[in-house]
């Protein structure tokens, strides 16, 4: 059996005002706050469980490799590493959520050599909505177009974009750039990114 925790959620965001000290936001990749414990099978369909192009079935418990024209199909594997998430590469940005597969010794695999290798599978949905699209307030990364909100103690959330959100003054990434000098006049929030352009630039809606 393959045991995996989809990270549904983002988590907290590290944040710094414009003008104050401090760090700037970590990037959202490979998180898990807010996951449960999901039962991933290799169910044959593939040389390799859950590669790229793959599907997986919907839900928390029994979560399976399914054919991506079956009923049960709920979302495509769009890329698939080994090793644990917060250690390799980052997730496309408009990834949904990510799968961790955390048993090494399942009763089957790919090679049937009894073990499958701990990894991740960065996971879109087959249809909408798609929480890591730009703005859609989720997904395991932060990027352009996204928008966050301040939830106190120099920490940030991501958030919808559209609609009312009485839990704290939200902001949007509206740039990426490599230093915070690079950053417009108008940025009132520090968001880190990671890759070549790490540093955020939000403003407030």
């Amino acid at each position: 059996m393959l045991c995996a925790l989809p990270a549904l959620l983002g988590p907290a965001l590290t944040g710094c005002h414009a003008g104050l000290p401090g760090a700037a936001g970590e990037g959202s990749g490979g998180q898990r706050p807010g996951a449960t414990s999901a039962d991933l099978r290799p169910s044959g369909y593939g040389a390799v469980f859950l590669a790229v192009g793959e599907c997986s079935s919907s839900g928390t418990v029994g979560v399976t490799e399914v054919p991506c024209d079956s009923e049960r199909a709920a979302a495509r594997v769009v890329a698939r590493e080994d090793g644990r998430a917060r250690d390799g590469p980052p997730c496309p940005g408009t990834t949904d959520f990510v799968l961790h597969i955390s048993e090494h010794r399942p009763s089957g695999d790919e090679d049937g050599d009894g073990a499958v290798p701990r990894g991740y599978a960065c996971v879109r949905r087959l249809r909408p909505p798609h929480p890591g699209d730009p703005g859609g307030g989720g997904g395991p990364r932060t990027v352009v177009g996204d928008c966050v909100r301040d939830i106190g103690g120099g920490r940030v959330r991501e958030a919808a974009c559209d609609g009312e959100d009485t839990r704290g003054p939200r902001f949007e990434v509206v740039e990426a750039v490599a230093v915070r000098a690079d950053c417009p006049a108008s940025t009132a929030l520090y968001v880190r990114l990671g890759g070549n352009r790490p540093v955020g630039c939000a403003r407030p809606l």
